[in-house]
């Protein structure tokens, strides 16, 4: 990584974030096709902003490697120890077809496999989140306006830290993902139940609340900020989580396995739990979800 100037990427991947930004602010989704089933969508507005980040970050970087979602073939597309770009030209696109506020570009860097550079935008709200390995991270309001002229700070994450207590305490991020149905779902379905229902029956965590913000990484970015807790998902993909993987680290977050027992889990292992950076607490929360989670486990194929 050494041979990797991870500033001078995340400089070029917010450009190019500002770029896609607009793209998709100008967009009008009118043409959607679907992928697995009629959840699982894709607009011709991902198609065009991959197409350009793409060209862009081949332009900028002809030795990387790139991932990107509409461009996957499953048990074809892999990530290697080489460094890659790991990309979602829209997270969150059921969203994004709504006009509703809570979506995305999300634009990785991965080295030997682990996140290295992240940087998402929200072009709806301007709201941008970086991070850079080893350099923190940060979130910015009004992020693509001129400096003096409305733009907002960048805000450091990670900092005054607050302790984690437990899950009648928490806020949590799920998804429903767009598998519905096997026993995948069947974990998902019982785990939300179990969260939700009160400790008096015997198996209830009486969480202090439940969120789906329908993107990946916006959870992720939401985590890194303290303003969720913890995010449990499964189902997502690398490209969903790679940028907001860094950002999370850099805040003092923890990204570990959604399975019960896996404090260590791979970039496209596909199956996540995110917890905030927190003085204290962190792996007692983990593994109170992880109780949570029981015998349940989820396993999903590339």
């Amino acid at each position: 990584m050494a041979d990797v100037d991870l500033q001078a990427v995340h400089d070029t991947l917010v450009s190019i974030a500002f770029e896609a930004g607009r793209m998709i602010l100008a967009a009008n989704p009118t043409s959607i096709s679907t992928k697995m089933n009629a959840v699982d969508i894709v607009t011709e507005t991902d198609q065009a902003v991959e197409r350009m980040v793409a060209a862009r970050l081949q332009s900028a970087y002809p030795s990387f490697a790139f991932v990107g979602e509409e461009t996957y073939q499953a048990g074809v597309t892999t990530i290697t120890a080489q460094p890659t770009f790991v990309v979602d030209p829209i997270d969150g696109t059921t969203n994004f077809v709504h006009a509703f506020p809570n979506a995305c570009v999300s634009l990785g860097l991965a080295v030997d496999r682990q996140p290295a550079v992240g940087v998402v935008y929200n072009p709806f709200q301007d709201l941008l989140f970086g991070g850079v390995r080893a350099g923190g991270s940060y979130m910015q309001r009004n992020a693509s306006l001129a400096a003096g002229q409305g733009q907002g700070p960048r805000v450091r994450l990670g900092q005054g830290l607050r302790p984690l207590g437990d899950l009648r305490a928490a806020l949590v991020a799920v998804e429903w993902g767009s598998q519905r149905d096997g026993e995948n779902f069947e974990v998902k379905a019982r785990t939300f139940r179990r969260l939700a229902a009160a400790r008096e029956n015997g198996d209830g965590g009486m969480v202090g609340g439940l969120r789906s913000l329908g993107s990946a990484a916006l959870n992720l970015c939401a985590c890194a900020a303290g303003q969720l807790d913890l995010y449990w998902e499964g189902g997502c993909y690398a490209w969903d989580v790679a940028a907001g993987w860094c950002i999370l680290s850099e805040a003092g977050g923890r990204m570990v396995s959604g399975n019960p027992g896996g404090w260590e889990t791979a970039l496209d292992s596909r199956v996540y739990m995110a917890v905030r950076g927190a003085s204290s607490g962190q792996e007692e929360l983990v593994e109170e979800f992880w109780k949570m989670i029981g015998d349940g486990k989820m396993d999903y194929t590339h």
